[in-house]
């Protein structure tokens, strides 16, 4: 679906259509980014790596200053963020005890 640019948008239906594709497009590229977590897993050499405490709070901040820089509220997007590392986190935990088992 091909949706109008924001400032182009005739209606609250037209408005609500692009905010839907924007959103699918954010779910798949979620989903791309907990591919790449998942096979961080392997290069892991025990669970205790898995969470990288130094990597994460780097990350919070990088994007922060991201959303910053885009206009955003850098402390909403952190929020966001620390769940979406909090979910991959435990994402990556299943998948190294998947490769893992029976060691």
């Amino acid at each position: 679906m091909t949706t109008k640019p924001p400032a182009d948008c005739g209606s609250l239906d037209e408005i609500r259509a692009g905010m839907d594709e924007v959103d699918r497009q954010i779910v798949a590229m979620i989903a791309k980014r907990v591919e790449y977590v998942r096979e961080a897993a392997k290069f892991k050499t025990s669970i205790e790596n898995v969470a990288a405490p130094e990597r994460v709070e780097a990350v919070l901040k990088t994007r922060r200053a991201w959303a910053e820089a885009a206009g955003l509220d850098g402390e909403a997007i952190e929020r966001l963020y620390r769940d979406l590392v909090a979910y991959s986190i435990s994402e990556e935990h299943k998948r190294w005890h998947e490769m893992n088992a029976g060691r």
